[in-house]
């Protein structure tokens, strides 16, 4: 098995099948193990990147290790995590409001800010069926960080 390190490597690759495989195995290694935790910098820097596909799995790593988060960096980041809420591309947006409920989940401090997020993001940005997409994802992300 590759190391975690070249996995990493791995989720800037231009063959983004190879780099879909790196993100599956990060994200089951993460529900195993903090061992992935450690390059959570590296995933804050991707949520930046023009690539969506970067910014997604970028997004998806981050909720992926919160439970490991011992750090609280997710607290320094939340702003700009959110802002993927209503990405450029609806389908990192989608990717992002989907992650929520994990970090959610073990970051209760920042449930409150998480729905006030959401509830005030307004999908009419996209198109109409891209629109009711992202409505519903949030409709049911709320319902999820309820309960």
């Amino acid at each position: 098995m590759e190391s975690i390190t070249e996995l990493v490597e791995s989720l800037f690759s231009k063959d983004n099948k190879a780099a879909y495989q790196a993100l599956q195995m990060l994200e089951t290694e993460s529900e195993k193990s903090n061992a992935v935790y450690k390059f959570f910098d590296r995933f804050a820097e991707m949520i930046e990147n023009k690539n969506s596909y970067i910014r997604s799995r970028g997004i998806i790593l981050i909720s992926a290790n919160a439970k490991w988060d011992v750090e609280n960096k997710i607290d320094e980041i939340i702003e700009d995590y959110l802002k993927h809420i209503l990405d450029e591309k609806p389908i990192t947006a989608r990717q992002c409001i989907k992650s929520l409920p994990n970090i959610a989940k073990y970051k209760s401090s920042l449930v409150e800010y998480i729905q006030e997020t959401l509830l005030k993001a307004d999908a009419a940005i996209y198109s109409d069926s891209m629109e009711a997409l992202v409505y519903k994802d949030i409709s049911s992300t709320l319902r999820q960080i309820k309960r």
